[in-house]
């Protein structure tokens, strides 16, 4: 899937006088021997050089340097934040890679050859012909149970993941349950434990044997990781303590009527009740037009 027609050069510059997709060709060729190296090791993350971004660290920079490395000028970009097409960070995203790579935008999920987003997996099934890139603040899934670097990779070296399971352990004693609500850690390949990004558990099932990949890219903290298609991606838990998604049983989306989709809470500002709305706007928005027709 990776395996595209690369563009040979950066000689020729865009219109806005950076070359196509805005990093040099020396910094498109990390990424993409780190992405191969990540694809080859599922769930291990990869060190790369990050490089400085017109965007500040922390707001999607590493997600940004991905899609800049892989995308062609053919392809149809869709980028979301928390599930929405139309949030300040998408939009501002959007405008940015229109500007130097000027490539065309879509809301829709099936049209979108690359799709780029922060802390939601979109509803509708992806293909293998597709590409999504998860924007990343923390990728490291041990970090709750040890500060040192040099010791989570120790510990990812010789699989030594004792701690993770104490630390699930402790927050069912405390609050009867597993109470990880985002960023629940899960196993890869049978082999490394990840941090899935800030999606939440409902999302997790969707990494599980997909078809499409999935590439995590974290510019802050200079690391790459990536799930290939049809991989094991199993969440951790015990046997008497099972895993479970957000429940939304009896409630359905106020504008489509969706009742299978995560959904966000809204406060009606008249009267102060409680709605819900599909997080995955383009979803949410193509179920509507296909009921005004």
């Amino acid at each position: 899937m990776l395996m595209r027609e690369w563009l040979d050069s950066d000689a020729s510059l865009h219109k806005c006088g950076y070359p196509f997709g805005f990093l040099d060709d020396g910094a498109k060729k990390e990424v993409r021997r780190c992405l191969l190296k990540a694809i080859a090791i599922p769930g291990y993350q990869v060190p790369y050089g990050s490089r400085e971004m017109p965007i500040a660290r922390g707001w999607g920079t590493g997600g940004i340097q991905i899609t800049l490395s892989l995308i062609l000028p053919d392809d149809i970009l869709k980028v979301i934040d928390q599930g929405c097409d139309g949030s300040v960070n998408a939009v501002n995203i959007k405008k940015f890679y229109q500007s130097v790579a000027d490539v065309d935008i879509t809301t829709d999920t099936t049209a979108a050859t690359v799709i780029q987003t922060r802390h939601r997996i979109p509803e509708e099934p992806m293909t293998d012909e597709q590409i999504l890139v998860l924007q990343v603040p923390y990728p490291e899934a041990l970090r709750e149970v040890e500060p040192s670097e040099m010791e989570t990779r120790r510990m990812h070296a010789e699989a030594d993941y004792g701690r993770m399971w104490l630390y699930l352990y402790e927050d069912i004693v405390a609050c009867g349950e597993i109470s990880i609500s985002y960023r629940y850690p899960v196993t890869v390949n049978g082999r490394y434990i990840m941090d899935p990004s800030p999606i939440p558990r409902w999302d997790v099932p969707k990494l599980h044997m997909a078809d499409t990949i999935f590439l995590f890219g974290a510019g802050r903290e200079k690391r790459i990781y990536a799930i290939p298609p049809y991989t094991r991606v199993e969440p951790l838990e015990f046997d008497d303590h099972r895993f479970r998604v957000e429940d939304f049983d009896g409630k359905s989306c106020h504008r489509c009527g969706a009742t299978d989709t995560f959904f966000d809470e809204i406060i009606d500002s008249a009267d102060g009740g409680r709605k819900y709305c599909c997080s995955d706007s383009g979803y949410c928005d193509k179920r509507m037009a296909a009921w005004n027709r």
